[in-house]
Formats: C-alpha cells, structure tokens, sequence
C-alpha cells in the first residue's frame, strides 16, 4: 500500500487508528444459536411440528428440506394447499399452484408469504414486486394485492399473522 509523502503510514493505517473497533463483534454462544436457530441457519433440520413464523431473514434452503416430504408426487393440476401450523397468532400453509390469485383484501389478518419455489409478480396497493425463491412479502390488513405467476408453478409458505 502507498504511503503519503513523509509519512510513515498507510492511509488505510490511518483510517483503522481514527475509526477505531468498529469490526463486528461475535455474539455471547447462547444468543448467536438463538439468532440462527430462528433464522434457520443453526445445523439443525427444522421440524414440521414447531416451525418459526416466516419473515425476510428466513432461510428457503430449511423450509425445502422439512417440507419436501409434504410435496405431492404426482403434478399439481391447479392448486395444492397443506396447514402446517396453527395457534392463536398464526397460521401457516404449505401451497404449490399453478392459478394466478386475484385481487384480494384481507381485513382480520396481515398475510406474508414465502416463495420458495418459481417466481410471481405481486401487485399490493399499487406497488408490483417480483418474487422468486427465498423473497418473503408482506402484506397488511386492507391492502389490495393481487399475485400473477412467472413460472408454470409456484411453491410457498402462506402465512396468516391473525390481528
């Protein structure tokens, strides 16, 4: 690295002096696994029986691999729908369609939904998102949305954030 006339650092030296510590720290080992384990990204399989709510930070690769057993051999001819979780807060559903959704409004619940296979376009209030595996949506109570599919067919998770 080039170092200023008559100096006897580097600039990146003396960038590293003046800013500090300012590299990211490791967590404490109890709160980084509870990070990642939400996140689906602690080694271990997730499980049909306790799935976390979805959200951006999810891991699609965690949610192919526990519902893979879920998926029907033979193709879907319009839609499949499975419940994987219900409590009183939310309610998740494994879908796999081939049908475009029209516009909807939802009043009782925020709906989100998690593309883990294919690729859609959703248009919510307005505003047109394209999705593919691994994108998360989000959207809240009383906003018309619509979903238009890319692909032959689509694999998700729906969620319903009950309100």
């Amino acid at each position: 690295m080039a170092r200023a006339k008559g100096s006897s650092i580097t600039n990146f030296e003396a960038w590293e002096r003046l800013s500090g510590d300012v590299r990211a720290k490791e967590p404490p080992t109890g709160i980084r696994e509870k990070i990642l384990g939400s996140l689906g990204f602690d080694g271990k399989r997730l499980k049909i029986k306790s799935l976390p709510e979805i959200n951006k930070y999810t891991n699609h690769l965690s949610w192919l691999e526990v519902i893979d057993p879920l998926i029907p051999e033979q193709p879907v001819k319009i839609i499949f729908m499975r419940e994987l979780r219900r409590d009183d807060k939310i309610v998740q559903t494994l879908v796999i369609t081939r049908v475009d959704v029209a516009e909807e409004t939802h009043e009782s619940y925020t709906e989100s939904f998690f593309i883990l296979k294919g690729r859609c376009v959703c248009t919510v209030g307005g505003n047109v998102f394209e999705l593919g595996p691994g994108n998360y949506l989000s959207i809240p109570p009383y906003i018309p949305h619509d979903v238009r599919l890319l692909t032959p067919e689509v694999t998700a998770i729906l969620q319903y954030q009950l309100i």
